[in-house]
């Protein structure tokens, strides 16, 4: 299914990423948490993998993403990155992931660092999605965007504009970085508007529930720490059970926030923890219902 026309029947599209085991993980770990998943009412499950992106992340994305659709009947989204990738790698890649019956794919260039050696075939997502497309038009392509400008661009006002390259390129929906300020997110959105974007964009949210995660978060995306998000990690920061608790609620306020000035997706990045994950799905559940209810009226 083309996830592009949950849109036309739904006010709001919810979804969840999920990532396969680090090497040092059993793979068994990937399947419980997708078994525990199972029940959530998500319209589409996304699978990314490492920055690498090696034939052997591009093989498993492509095993999971295979496994949601025919033992769970969850659409797939598979991330494909291309940095680190020759057109010929990405060409098998689509042969698989055609061959498993996989169609939304999410292009992404890929994080540059040391563990990535570009292959100089592609340098950016929408280079991406214009080969995804020409391989085979049936293909739904999603691009990712930046509410607090992608690290690359001087100002936001570029990176929207880079942006519109991934949509003329094919890109028929967006998924944000996460990020903590919806203030932020609103900001962009009024920008991407007077730009003439008119795709349907999931916000992504990350439920921060231990100490762990803050330095780790923040230095991969670059995301700023609105005060009242500082304020309650601090709070709670030497008790792991109310941090946790905190984190989740803070996730749930945010949600509804945007649910209530009119988000047309919310993309949850489960950090394949399925009780947070159910937690938070549990608590917004019947307010997606309501407002897709009123979108069938």
């Amino acid at each position: 299914m083309n996830i592009a026309n949950l849109f036309q029947s739904k006010k709001i599209v919810y979804s969840l990423e999920v990532f396969p085991p680090k090497k040092t993980s059993s793979v068994d770990t990937i399947y419980n948490t997708l078994y525990g998943l199972r029940g959530l009412p998500a319209d589409f499950i996304s699978v990314t993998y490492g920055a690498g992106g090696s034939d052997t992340q591009r093989s498993k994305t492509c095993e999971i993403a295979s496994l949601i659709k025919s033992e769970y009947q969850i659409e797939p989204v598979s991330h494909l990155t291309c940095l680190n990738s020759t057109k010929e790698d990405i060409r098998q890649t689509l042969d698989s992931l055609k061959a498993n019956g996989i169609q939304n794919i999410l292009a992404l260039r890929g994080d540059k660092g040391p563990a990535v050696t570009p292959k100089n075939d592609f340098t950016h997502a929408n280079e991406l999605a214009e080969f995804i497309k020409a391989y085979d038009p049936s293909f739904n392509v999603l691009g990712a965007c930046y509410p607090e400008c992608h690290c690359d661009s001087e100002t936001i006002d570029q990176d929207i504009e880079n942006l519109k390259l991934k949509i003329e390129a094919g890109a028929s929906h967006l998924i944000t970085q996460l990020f903590f300020n919806n203030n932020h997110f609103y900001e962009f959105m009024d920008k991407a508007i007077q730009k003439g974007i008119t795709v349907p964009i999931s916000a992504g949210i990350m439920p921060i529930i231990n100490k762990s995660q803050i330095e780790r978060t923040v230095s991969m995306c670059g995301a700023s720490l609105p005060r009242a998000f500082s304020t309650m990690i601090n709070k709670y920061a030497d008790d792991p059970q109310a941090l946790k608790d905190a984190g989740i609620a803070y996730a749930v306020n945010q949600i509804i926030d945007l649910i209530s000035n009119d988000v047309r997706g919310i993309h949850l990045y489960t950090m394949n923890n399925v009780e947070t994950a159910s937690r938070i799905t549990e608590s917004i559940e019947n307010i997606i219902k309501s407002q897709n209810r009123i979108t069938k009226r």
